[in-house]
């Protein structure tokens, strides 16, 4: 049980209350006495404690402080008899009912209008045998009585309980005598036995009432009693709050309202308008000004009206309000002059951005176009490729080139349909959707808008983003784009779109058919020193509270950062390399007051950075039949990766993959083998060799997956290799896929593969002929110190890839046929 009470004024209309207990513990109410023991008697008037109530009772006789301070002090519990009549001062044997309640003393408060109030919680109900009229206070000998409680699983029980307690709820609602808070107490109690005496102990009751109901010894007949009271005096407090409906004042909430905003009214009127009018008469004027056409206009003037007729007070206000503020703070018609400076532009670019051709060229045709014609539709470009080249960047230096405004929206993540389109305004707190919030912020209709991960949206039940991207990335819908929260149609023609995307297999077919695709590819280690030198370096400094003058960073000591401290295409994790330096540097300043070196060189990384996080893979020479080098392409730019092959004698045709491959990258290599056996003459290999040598294909690094179907002709050669015992031609590397007949077929992303070899020392490269059209397309720079070998069978591989000497601890293959018996 918990001592846990609320407590209201103490006088006339303080109310008893029940305590949290929850009802488990049988015992919870036991008391230390025994039936014949003579107890102080405590004389209430007019008040009646039942057993589970704690009640507050003013305590005014000098007798009853004195048995009140006494049993506290103590810890005794007493006898709680109430008075049969209220004005007796000193009650005696005759004064008392004979019903009670053993009562124990909860808490004595002293008040501050210096009375006394004690706060008694009702144990169990007593009977009075025998009073004994002592000095200073009464004492009797008492009998206890035992509640008869039901079952716990008495449904008729239970039915009953309930419907006193809804009546209870229904009186407390319409009589004004209770207090409403008693109502939380009851929803609160879960005890049946205890609700009831809490229901009687509280109900506005003469003490006759009470009394009689404290008489019954069985539970369920004083809740019936209980109901039958409760009914009455239920349907007497709706009477009368039925009269008191009938007889209130002519004038009702509705009149006396319109009566005061009738004064407030008058008032405004005096000091120049009310704020409704004034905001409407603003609205107008704004509106007479706006380049609408006239459906627009006429939306307006029809919306602008509805505004007048709504009250100001009432939420449809704000909802009108916002969407008319929303149609006037649209840039209608509002556009930036374009800089057609090609040279100015070109400039710009290559100031900002270093690399990124295809980019530049891209920007610079629309532009050359914009200027003969004078009006176009901007395109809708889509920049593809890994993380940290440059692509969302790149946005804001074609805004600075066109002298146009800059917003970017980013989509990762967004997987409500709302965001794009809004929210229709018939609901409370509509938005529009994020296209045109972003105009509005932009203050002009034809700003750059950057829509940042278009390849990170998403859908679930709230709609498809993707699919209301369809309308705004179409240059042949996008003239009258419908956001649900305006209702009327906006024209995005001349806003220049460029969505950047890390991969463009996440997004829906239909959208990537809208777009014009640009592949912003990853950057070689000459170019990252040159944006390192030229951007990075300077902005870090100046983040770190550096000046330009105050340290260096050396040719060599970026391309050690960029080799040994970052793996990835891009220059974000190179940045952060850099970033590092600087504050190692900033801190030391900060504490001696000097630099310890001007220029940071190779040698200084160790000290500043750790060890060298990444080994780049290098050529590992040709000494090992069976060892090839193929290239591949990863998130991060291009790598090499070897193919090994080892033969060891078996009864079976058994191969075995290991290196943690993908399907693809397994069928490749199945493939390959099933070519050699069906061409072993072009190898000379006898065909027996297959049945005495069990055959096993790895690729290291087993803790990365590798898949893909680009190994292809890395593994045929490399079984050829080993199955023939002959050197691969010395720093070659291929990439190309196989087939069944022997055909190379072309690969993806051959630029990055490519940086890769260069970087490993690889001299020669061979790939399928369909390719040569993407080595034509990169610059000489990057081929530079490369031979290709362009090949479109597999034949011509082994070819160029095999030479005729055997390396230098060959096996045996020859096949030991078994004897006859």
């Amino acid at each position: 049980m918990k001592d846990k009470y609320l407590m209201e004024d103490v006088g006339e209309n303080t109310f008893s209350l029940i305590t949290d207990y929850d009802g488990n513990d049988e015992h919870a109410f036991d008391v230390n006495i025994k039936s014949g023991e003579v107890l102080p008697i405590l004389p209430l008037r007019n008040m009646v404690l039942f057993p589970g109530v704690f009640l507050p009772v003013t305590v005014g006789r000098k007798s009853s402080l004195k048995l009140v301070r006494e049993a506290e002090k103590k810890n005794k519990d007493i006898a709680v008899v109430c008075q049969r009549a209220a004005q007796v001062d000193e009650p005696g044997i005759n004064d008392l009912h004979n019903i009670g309640t053993i009562g124990r003393i909860v808490r004595v408060l002293e008040m501050p209008d210096q009375t006394t109030t004690v706060i008694l919680q009702g144990m169990k109900r007593l009977n009075l045998k025998e009073i004994n009229e002592t000095k200073p206070y009464l004492k009797g000998e008492v009998e206890l009585l035992e509640e008869d409680v039901p079952e716990k699983n008495d449904k008729e029980f239970q039915a009953l309980v309930e419907t006193c307690k809804d009546l209870t709820m229904r009186f407390i609602k319409t009589s004004d005598i209770m207090h409403q808070d008693s109502s939380f107490a009851i929803k609160n109690i879960n005890n049946h036995m205890f609700l009831v005496n809490f229901i009687c102990s509280n109900l506005p009751l003469n003490k006759d009432k009470k009394i009689e109901l404290l008489n019954f010894q069985s539970l369920r007949e004083r809740t019936y009693h209980l109901l039958e009271i409760l009914n009455q005096e239920v349907q007497l407090a709706e009477i009368k709050a039925s009269i008191q409906l009938r007889a209130r004042e002519d004038i009702d909430q509705q009149q006396r309202e319109y009566f005061l905003q009738q004064q407030i009214k008058t008032i405004q009127d005096e000091l120049g308008g009310s704020g409704q009018e004034q905001e409407i008469e603003e609205l107008r004027k704004r509106a007479s000004k706006m380049k609408w056409n006239a459906e627009v206009r006429e939306v307006f003037i029809k919306e602008l009206a509805k505004l007048e007729r709504t009250h100001s007070q009432s939420p449809d206000y704000s909802v009108q309000l916002n969407y008319l503020q929303t149609l006037l703070n649209l840039p209608w018609g509002v556009y930036t002059t374009d800089n057609l400076n090609l040279k100015n532009a070109e400039k710009i670019l290559n100031k900002d951005h270093y690399g990124l051709e295809k980019v530049k060229e891209r920007i610079l045709e629309h532009l050359a176009v914009l200027k003969l014609k004078n009006d176009m539709k901007s395109p809708i470009i889509c920049l593809y490729g890994p993380p940290g080249v440059g692509k969302t960047s790149l946005g804001k230096s074609i805004a600075s080139s066109l002298k146009r405004k800059y917003v970017r929206m980013s989509l990762g993540g967004v997987h409500d349909e709302a965001e794009i389109r809004g929210h229709r305004k018939t609901y409370i707190g509509a938005m529009p959707g994020r296209i045109i919030k972003s105009l509005i912020k932009a203050g002009a209709s034809n700003p750059v808008f950057i829509l940042d991960e278009i390849d990170k949206v998403s859908s679930d039940r709230q709609g498809d983003p993707s699919s209301a991207l369809l309308e705004v990335l179409d240059p042949e819908q996008n003239t009258n784009f419908h956001d649900n929260f305006l209702d009327v149609d906006y024209d995005l023609s001349k806003v220049l779109f460029i969505a950047t995307a890390n991969n463009l297999n996440t997004i829906p077919a239909p959208l990537l058919d809208r777009m014009e695709l640009i592949e912003v590819s990853g950057y070689i280690t000459e170019e990252k020193v040159e944006i390192a030198r030229k951007h990075l370096v300077p902005k870090e400094l100046e983040a770190n509270g550096l000046k330009k003058t105050d340290l260096k960073f050396s040719k060599d000591t970026l391309e050690a950062i960029i080799e040994s401290y970052t793996r990835e295409s891009g220059v974000r994790e190179l940045e952060k390399k850099i970033g590092k330096v600087l504050r190692k540097s900033a801190r030391q300043y900060a504490s001696d007051g000097f630099f310890a070196r001007a220029e940071i060189k190779p040698a200084n990384l160790y000290e500043l950075l750790g060890a060298p996080e990444y080994t780049r893979d290098k050529y590992q020479g040709n000494e090992y039949a069976g060892v090839v080098t193929g290239l591949a392409w990863t998130a991060v730019g291009g790598e090499i990766l070897f193919v090994e092959t080892s033969l060891s004698r078996g009864k079976g045709e058994r191969l075995t993959l290991t290196g943690n491959l993908g399907d693809v990258m397994k069928e490749s290599a199945m493939l390959a083998l099933e070519y050699i056996k069906s061409h072993a003459s072009i190898l000379n290999l006898n065909e027996e060799i297959f049945e005495g040598w069990n055959i096993h294909i790895h690729v290291p690094e087993g803790a990365i997956p590798k898949d893909g179907p680009s190994a292809g002709i890395t593994m045929a050669t490399s079984l050829a290799s080993a199955l023939t015992q002959r050197k691969v031609k010395a720093n070659l590397a291929m990439t190309g896929e196989i087939t069944l007949r022997g055909k190379v077929l072309p690969v993806g992303g051959i630029k990055e593969k490519i940086l890769a070899a260069k970087r490993a020392g690889i001299k020669e490269i061979i790939m399928s002929s369909e390719n040569k059209k993407n080595i034509d397309e990169i610059q000489d720079i990057y081929l530079k110190g490369l031979t290709f070998h362009y090949v479109s069978d597999i034949k011509e591989v082994f070819a160029i890839a095999l030479t005729s000497e055997k390396v230098a601890d060959a096996i045996d293959l020859s096949v030991k046929k078994p004897s006859k018996e």
